[in-house]
């Protein structure tokens, strides 16, 4: 028999975490999270994580578990979730997985290619260059060499950019090229190994709509407090170069605090710009996913409904 999973996607803002808790109540559910933020337990403010009330009872897992010291890619996601969702399924349970971070996702269900390990000469010659120039560099080998790659990921995924740089570098070939290809792989697909059931609810809503939603979120969380969050965290001893901190609101946040920002109307715009630009490039990335798209507040009966059926339904 398959073991039933309810995807929740959609780019930042778009309603993915009410809608979640709200099936999971209705369908005797619990929750793991996909989204990269979500996973740490020193930032809340500017990641949108829910907070205890929030969360209505509902189980959470993957929510605050990580420190930022200690930053995870989709490999580790893959490897910490699948555990968690089969003891979910163990205990006849639905899983609902939540988040934005499509390559997680991605990883997750369809599994990853493994294109070998990278040379130590490799990234040694990358964190030489980054520590010196930043991202810029890469950004503009990637623009020149792999422009496939370079409109792909958006400017603040580091990680990501300077791995299809190291993939050039150590292989003198394209890193889409390799993304092409991979569909001709036999992957180990996690979901064919554990006879998951997929049905993939995407949410989404109008860009002027959304861009007003994104203006308003931007300043309940510095009304709420995400420029003591980061000061905090910085007086603590936190560098403002781990990862989770060069994501987007914690990034601008530190440049707002070392003075970069000629007034805190400046700092809340660029925080709504790279939003707006996230969740354009989140929009990409679904595009190409096999999903159900949904209006957050119009369709939500009709997400009831269609999860309903799909609940319902025996496997072809």
């Amino acid at each position: 028999m398959s073991k039933k999973i309810i995807v929740i996607s959609g780019p930042t803002a778009s309603g993915k975490t009410s809608t979640s808790i709200e099936l999971a109540k209705l369908f005797n559910a619990e929750i793991v999270n996909f989204d990269s933020l979500v996973f740490y337990k020193e930032i809340s403010i500017g990641t949108a994580k829910p907070t205890e009330k929030e969360m209505q009872g509902i189980a959470h897992h993957l929510v605050g578990t990580q420190s930022i010291k200690s930053a995870i890619n989709a490999a580790d996601f893959q490897e910490k979730a699948i555990p968690i969702i089969n003891e979910i399924h163990s205990r006849n349970k639905h899983v609902i997985l939540v988040g934005g971070s499509g390559f997680y996702l991605q990883t997750l269900l369809k599994g990853m290619y493994k294109g070998g390990s990278t040379s130590k000469e490799t990234l040694n010659k990358s964190n030489s260059l980054y520590a010196k120039e930043g991202i810029t560099p890469f950004l503009e080998f990637l623009k020149e060499n792999d422009p496939k790659s370079f409109e792909r990921y958006h400017k603040n995924d580091h990680y990501r950019i300077r791995r299809a740089v190291e993939f050039f570098w150590q292989t003198n070939s394209m890193f889409s090229k390799q993304r092409e290809k991979m569909g001709t792989y036999e992957l180990e697909s996690p979901t064919i190994q554990n006879n998951w059931d997929i049905f993939h609810c995407y949410l989404d809503i109008p860009k002027e709509d959304h861009f007003e939603i994104i203006a308003q979120r931007t300043l309940q969380m510095v009304e709420n407090g995400l420029i003591e969050e980061v000061k905090s965290l910085l007086e603590t001893g936190y560098s403002s170069h781990l990862k989770p901190l060069q994501a987007i609101g914690y990034k601008e946040t530190v440049d707002y605090i070392n003075g970069k920002f000629s007034n805190i109307k400046e700092y809340m715009q660029r925080i709504s710009i790279s939003t707006r630009q996230l969740a354009k490039s989140q929009r990409t990335w679904f595009n190409k996913v096999e999903k159900t798209s949904f209006h957050p507040i119009d369709d939500k009966d009709l997400i009831k409904e269609q999860v309903r059926i799909f609940l319902k339904k025996e496997p072809l």
